[in-house]
This record gives C-alpha cells, sequence and structure tokens, in this order.
C-alpha cells in the first residue's frame, strides 16, 4: 500500500523487451535504500517487484497486463519517473490510500500556469468517470491529487511548485499519457452494493447477526 507521496524521481536506465513482458532497469538512490530482493516500488502508479538491486538502482519486471493498462509500455531509457515505497505500517498517511494497481491511462489536454501554481486537465476514460468527484482523491502517475473539477469526460487538478519540481507532473505536455488509479473505497463500495452484500440479515438484539432468538453470542 502506498500514499501517492513521491519520494525521488528516478531515471529509466534500459527498457528489455521480452515478447508480451518487459524488463526496467531504473537509476534511483532514495527507494533503494532499505530495499532487498521482492521489495515493491511504485513506478509511476504501478507496483513492482524488485528482481535486481544495486547500489545505484534496481531492475523490475512488468508483466501483459501492466504493460496494458498503464503507460509504463512506452518508457524509453532517459525517461524520469515518480519512485514512492510502499508505506511502513504506523506511518502518517500523507496522501491517500493508493495500492499500486493502474486502473487505465489518460491524455494531458492543457496546462494553464498561474502565479506559483498550475491547473491541469487530463481526459477521463468513460469506465473510470463514475468514481473521479470534485475534491475526491486521485493518483496521477502515482501522484495524490485533490479533484478540482470533474466532468463526464475530463477532470482537472492543480499543482502546487512543490508537486511541479519534484514529480513528473511538471513536465507532462499535451499529448502525454499518464496513469489513473481511483479512488480505492469507491470501487469496493461499487462492488458490494452491486452484490447486495450491504443487505445483511436482521439479528436479535444484543445478539451476533443469524444467531437464533434469545440467544447472545459469547467472544
Amino acid at each position: 500500500m502506498f500514499t501517492g507521496i513521491v519520494e525521488e524521481l528516478g531515471q529509466v536506465v534500459a527498457v528489455e523487451r521480452l515478447g508480451d513482458s518487459a524488463r526496467l532497469r531504473l537509476r534511483a538512490t532514495t527507494v533503494v535504500e532499505d530495499a532487498a530482493h521482492g521489495s515493491s516500488i511504485a513506478v509511476n502508479g504501478a507496483c513492482l517487484t524488485v528482481v535486481e538491486l544495486g547500489p545505484d538502482g534496481f531492475t523490475a519486471d512488468v508483466m501483459a497486463e501492466t504493460l496494458t493498462r498503464s503507460s509504463l509500455g512506452g518508457l524509453a531509457p532517459g525517461d524520469r519517473v515518480n519512485l514512492e515505497r510502499p508505506m511502513a505500517l504506523g506511518g502518517r498517511l500523507g496522501g491517500h490510500l493508493v495500492q499500486g494497481h493502474v486502473d487505465g491511462t489518460a491524455e494531458v489536454l492543457a496546462r494553464e500556469p498561474g502565479e506559483r501554481w498550475e491547473s491541469v486537465t487530463f481526459a477521463l476514460p468513460p469506465a473510470l468517470a463514475r468514481y473521479v468527484v470534485e475534491k475526491g482523491s486521485i493518483a496521477v502517475d502515482g501522484v495524490s491529487l485533490t479533484v478540482v473539477a470533474a466532468g463526464a469526460d475530463r477532470f482537472s487538478v492543480g499543482l502546487i511548485p512543490t508537486t511541479l519540481e519534484l514529480t513528473t507532473l511538471g513536465h507532462r505536455q499535451p499529448g502525454d499519457l499518464v496513469n489513473l488509479e481511483v479512488d480505492l473505497l469507491a470501487k469496493h463500495v461499487e462492488r458490494l452494493l452491486a452484490h447486495g452484500a450491504l443487505a445483511l440479515p436482521a439479528g436479535p438484539v444484543g445478539g451476533a447477526v443469524g444467531a437464533p432468538a434469545g440467544e447472545v453470542s459469547v467472544p
């Protein structure tokens, strides 16, 4: 589980194409300080597993599902990427709950600079539109952001100077693709409602749900 707070900008060193998968070699320093073989690291919002580790970076395999769902298939040597380690149990949740499971990609439509910040508008895939709401949370290239405005086919966010400087979003231009992960809780609530899982049977007062009348459950 991640929080959408980018720890460093890494760089793609090499991309090895392996049929329906790929192997990425990435240059990084901060996120490999306490990493080990098998550790998880989010790369532009996609949770990848460390398969090789060195003092100046790591290597990760990218399977077909990730290549299809995300923008990682378009990475090339020299590209910068957002990197984040999983949140430690008991750590502060600085952004919002992010799984590192990309739901889809979106195109950057426009950038509108302000005095010290920028408004950026992205296309919104129809399948994800119902999960994106004004003032809700969304992860864009692994960055936890607040939705400023949401329409049927687009949404916008505001980027502060720190985000512009320390993440890839400071350099994304109209036409570029970014990874999206919508709100985890919204997806689970929708699934539960669709299957009627919230319609629990009524139990006796003071007893366990489903217990025979007059009986009280004992821990």
